[in-house]
């Protein structure tokens, strides 16, 4: 299992730097070429809720995206360390009938990363949270460069 992790401040110029390394690990690590857009804007929706929480929350830690390859499929995870509260206790009233704009917009992201992506899980607590999204990849013959 080959991992990359990127470490990077939250401000929203990183977000492309970001999109732009999970799309060259995501190629390499044999995701369809059909499916690349899919992640850079999966990545891109995942890191700019992250950076968003994190200058709404006032946190100065960088936003993590962990990149990872395994042997049938590969894995990005965008980690937050803003605190929330646990996904579970929330109703769907409260999120839904929430009128703060953040509220809407990280709710919106979360949708869009959800029709991106076929296989995304969501955590959330109080020491900050996480979007884990995979594709499935295929073989691919040994590259030397």
């Amino acid at each position: 299992m080959a991992t990359v992790e990127l470490r990077f401040s939250a401000l929203p110029e990183h977000v492309r730097t970001a999109r732009l390394v999970a799309a060259a690990v995501a190629r390499r690590a044999g995701v369809d070429e059909a499916v690349l857009d899919e992640v850079r804007l999966a990545v891109g929706e995942a890191c700019t809720r992250a950076v968003g929480l994190h200058q709404h929350g006032g946190i100065s830690a960088p936003v993590k995206v962990l990149l990872i390859e395994e042997e049938k499929q590969f894995s990005i995870e965008v980690g937050d360390e803003a605190p929330h509260a646990p996904v579970q206790a929330r109703s769907a009233d409260e999120v839904l009938g929430d009128p703060d704009a953040e509220t809407e917009e990280d709710e919106m992201g979360l949708a869009v990363i959800s029709g991106l992506v076929d296989d995304v899980e969501v955590s959330a607590g109080e020491n900050g949270g996480s979007i884990r999204m995979r594709w499935p990849t295929t073989p691919q013959a040994a590259t030397f460069t």
